[in-house]
């Protein structure tokens, strides 16, 4: 009988909660849905630019799915591979043809060899000499032997201090909240955005170490390929965890326990893993594209790319550095909107 009373006080608790009921019936689905989406998104189609006497391989790399563009000089082929929007650049010196890969992703790496090795085997004998059958290969970033890490190195150091700043912060504020701190506070003639503020920062301290540790760890220690400024990397990562900072505290307003703020998890943070750039963004559906352009950790993955593996400096990653700044400002202004239910002024 006692038993039977627990059971189904258990049973009514997780009825009455309707955030829980949605994420153990509802989040699973979605997230098995965008796995779906990703995995089984299109063959990566690479785009090949070719140049000069090389031009007659268009035709051949078209056949294998792939995108060609071709360049009056190879100089305006080099300059699209430096701005990544080639895959590799195919030119001529003699009869041996010479490929620029652009070298950041191993998956447009393969697809283009895989293109290019297919594409030669079907040109007639009468265009292609003996010479042509063995292209001299050389990588504009990264290299032939660049190890996996080297690869998602840059995307997983976003990730994870997205990740743990955010739970971090989203349960330390809601503990504010639950232990009555907060409510004193409101008490006060504090401004809402001074409470705000005054959060962002003192957490935001804590952030600074934090991003200077992992982002120091995974170079020296773990040995990521490091091309560009370390400068550039530390600005990236704490502006990361300031968006996620930002973010915890806004949806820890809504969270009525750590339970709650943990169930946020599947819905927030998973989605802007699978689409930060682990998986080539060309291969999905374009409206799935469009939701990782809105995402943080997209951009801060897209810039500790250029940095780390391309060596880029300011000029390529001006554009994220905004987006995330944008996005902290606006989830800061998010919050002190949030603590009108808790205070109106």
């Amino acid at each position: 009988m006692r038993v039977r009373a627990i059971t189904l006080r258990i049973l009514q608790q997780f009825i009455h909660d309707k955030r829980t009921m949605a994420l153990m019936f509802i989040a699973p689905l979605l997230v098995l849905s965008l796995m779906s989406l990703v995995f089984n998104g299109n063959a990566y189609e690479p785009k090949i630019g070719v140049s000069g006497e090389a031009i007659p391989f268009t035709s051949a790399l078209e056949a294998q799915n792939a995108t060609v563009v071709a360049y009056k000089s190879a100089d305006l082929g080099k300059a699209d591979l430096q701005k990544s929007e080639l895959d590799a650049l195919i030119t001529l010196s003699g009869t041996t043809p010479e490929v620029i890969l652009e070298g950041s992703n191993p998956t447009a790496n393969r697809a283009v060899l895989m293109a290019l090795t297919a594409a030669m085997q079907n040109l007639h004998p009468a265009d292609a000499g003996q010479g042509r059958l063995q292209p001299q290969i050389s990588y504009l970033y990264g290299a032939e032997d660049m190890k996996t890490i080297d690869r998602f190195g840059p995307i997983m150091i976003g990730v994870f201090i997205f990740f743990f700043v955010f739970l971090i912060a989203g349960v330390s504020f809601l503990r504010e909240r639950t232990t009555g701190t907060l409510e004193r506070l409101l008490s006060t003639p504090l401004k809402r955005w001074e409470i705000v503020l005054g959060y962002v920062c003192g957490f935001g301290i804590f952030t600074v170490f934090q991003a200077l540790l992992i982002s120091w760890f995974s170079i020296q220690v773990l040995g990521i390929m490091m091309a560009g400024s370390f400068g550039y990397v530390l600005l990236l990562t704490l502006l990361l965890s300031m968006s996620a900072l930002t973010l915890g505290t806004l949806l820890s307003a809504y969270a009525a326990n750590e339970l709650q703020m943990i169930q946020f998890i599947p819905l927030i943070i998973v989605p802007q893993i699978f689409l930060s750039g682990l998986f080539p963004l060309d291969t999905l559906p374009l409206w799935l594209q469009r939701v990782g352009l809105a995402t943080p950790i997209y951009y801060g993955s897209e810039a500790l790319t250029n940095i780390m593996i391309r060596g880029k400096g300011w000029n390529a990653i001006d554009l994220d550095v905004y987006a995330l700044i944008g996005f902290s400002l606006l989830f800061m202004l998010l919050n002190v909107l949030a603590l009108r239910k808790h205070r109106k002024m």
